[in-house]
C-alpha cells in the first residue's frame, strides 16, 4: 500500500501546472540609464510583459486590468547586473546574488554539476535566481574527486589525473554530455590557496588547444584560469574567450588580446578578500598574497584598458554566508583602476552579455531584451557604489526584491 500512495504522490507532482508567466509590470516615473552611453532618460515608463521588455516610453501606456504598477520615484533603472565568474552551488547563494542585482551569472566550476541543475530549476520557473551558464568541474590536472564520482567511467583517470590529451579530450566531454555551457581550464595555479604560486603554468598551449578544440566543436566557449605570464599567454594563443584573474599580464599577451577579442575578467575584488580578514579566504598567508598582488593587478587592469582589452565584472564568489564580494564591489574596483563609472557599469552588463554571446538578450534596458532590471538611489554613471544597494530587483519579468518603500 505504501508503494501505491508513493507512486500517486510521484504522479500528482508530474501532473502539477507549470508556474505560470509572470503578470505584466509598468515601472513608472522611472529614470533609465543607457548603459551604452550614459545619457538617462527621466519620466519613462518601462513595461515588462510575458519575461520580455515590452515597451521603454515617456507616455502611459494602456494597461490591462491585470496589470501591476511600480511607482520608483524617479530612481534609475539599469540592466539586471551581469556576474561573469561566480561559484554558487545552493539555492541559498543563488537568492543572495539575486537580491544584489545579479540576474545573469556564468559559473567557474561547481561540484556534483549543481550549476546544471540550478539552471534547469530557473529556467523552468521553479526557483528564484539569476539564469545560470554551467561549466560543471574545472579541467585541472588533479580534478576533484566528486568528478569521478559522477563519472566514475572515467575512474582509470582518477589516479594520474589529466596529464594527456586524451584524458583532457574525455573530461571536457564529460562535462559536455552533462549539458554543461561552459569548460573551464586552469591555465596556471591558484592564488587562493596557500601552498600554490599563482605565477606557475599548468597546461601548455598545445594542451590548452586540446580543451578549446573539444569545447568548440560542440559549441562551448572556455574560460581560462590564468594568472603567471606564462600560462595566460598560452591559453590566449590557443584560444579561450577570457582570461580569469590575468594578475602577471604582459603588454605583449594584452596587445594579443585586444587583437583576438579575448576578453579579461580581473575579478580585481578578490585580492581585498585575500588580503583582509574573514570573507571567503582567512589565512595569513593569503593576506600577505593579496596585499603583495592587488598592486599587482590595479597594474594590470590600467595597463588592458589602455591596450583595448575589453575588461568584463566578476566576483569570483560562491554568494556563501561569509562571502562580501559583489558586482558593486567589483566595479568599484574597476573604477579605482581606472575605468570611469560608466565603463564599470558596462563590465557588468554590455560587455559581460558579449562576452557571454547574450548580447541581444540581456544588458540593455530596451524592448525586446529579458525583463531583467535593477532600481537604485544614484546614478552608477556617476558613482559605481550605487549598484551595493538595488531597492528593486526584476529578474525575467518577477519581482525578486522590493525595498522601494519605507513608510511604515
Amino acid at each position: 500500500a505504501s508503494l501505491v500512495v508513493a507512486l500517486a504522490a510521484v504522479v500528482s507532482l508530474g501532473a502539477q501546472a507549470p508556474p505560470s508567466s509572470p503578470e505584466p509590470l509598468t515601472l513608472v516615473n522611472a529614470s533609465v540609464v543607457d548603459v551604452t552611453t550614459g545619457a538617462v532618460r527621466r519620466g519613462q515608463y518601462v513595461v515588462l510583459r510575458d519575461g520580455r521588455i515590452e515597451s521603454v516610453a515617456a507616455t502611459a501606456p494602456p494597461m490591462a486590468a491585470a496589470s501591476r504598477r511600480l511607482d520608483v520615484g524617479g530612481r534609475y533603472v539599469v540592466p539586471g547586473l551581469i556576474d561573469a565568474h561566480v561559484h554558487i552551488a545552493t539555492p541559498a547563494a543563488m537568492r543572495a546574488a539575486l537580491e544584489s542585482g545579479v540576474t545573469t551569472v556564468r559559473s567557474a566550476g561547481v561540484s556534483n554539476f549543481a550549476d546544471v541543475g540550478l539552471r534547469e530549476l530557473v529556467k523552468k520557473g521553479h526557483l528564484p535566481g539569476p539564469d545560470v551558464l554551467a561549466a560543471g568541474y574545472h579541467v585541472r590536472p588533479l580534478p576533484a574527486v566528486e568528478a569521478f564520482m559522477d563519472a566514475p567511467d572515467l575512474g582509470d583517470l582518477l589516479r594520474p589525473g589529466l596529464t594527456t590529451p586524451d584524458a583532457l579530450r574525455r573530461f571536457v566531454r564529460m562535462n559536455l554530455g552533462h549539458g554543461v555551457d561552459w569548460i573551464k581550464v586552469l591555465a596556471t595555479e591558484r592564488a587562493g590557496t596557500p601552498d600554490t604560486d599563482p605565477r606557475k603554468q599548468v597546461y601548455s598551449e598545445a594542451e590548452l588547444a586540446v580543451v578549446v578544440g573539444e569545447a568548440s566543436a560542440r559549441g562551448a566557449g572556455v574560460l581560462a584560469h590564468a594568472h603567471g605570464a606564462e600560462g595566460a599567454a598560452a591559453a590566449v594563443r590557443a584560444g579561450v574567450r577570457s582570461i580569469e584573474h590575468g594578475s602577471y599580464l604582459t603588454d605583449e599577451t594584452l596587445a594579443l588580446m585586444a587583437q583576438k577579442g579575448t576578453y579579461f575578467v580581473p575579478t580585481a575584488d578578490v585580492m581585498n578578500d585575500l588580503a583582509e580578514p574573514g570573507g571567503d579566504y582567512d589565512n595569513a598567508g593569503l593576506q600577505r598574497r593579496g596585499q603583495m598582488m592587488k598592486p599587482v593587478v590595479v597594474d594590470t587592469i590600467r595597463r588592458a584598458k589602455a591596450a583595448g582589452v575589453r575588461i568584463a565584472a566578476g566576483t569570483d564568489t560562491a554568494y556563501g554566508p561569509d562571502s562580501i564580494a559583489r558586482i558593486g564591489r567589483e566595479t568599484s574596483e574597476l573604477v579605482a583602476a581606472g575605468l570611469t563609472p560608466l565603463q564599470a557599469l558596462q563590465a557588468a552588463t554590455t560587455i559581460n552579455a558579449a562576452l557571454l554571446k547574450l548580447e541581444r538578450q540581456i544588458g540593455q534596458v530596451a524592448p525586446g531584451f529579458e525583463a531583467d532590471l535593477v532600481v537604485v538611489d544614484q546614478s552608477p554613471v556617476d558613482r559605481a557604489q550605487a549598484l551595493l544597494d538595488p531597492l528593486l530587483v526584476v529578474s525575467n519579468g518577477r519581482v525578486a526584491l522590493d525595498r522601494l518603500s519605507f513608510a511604515k
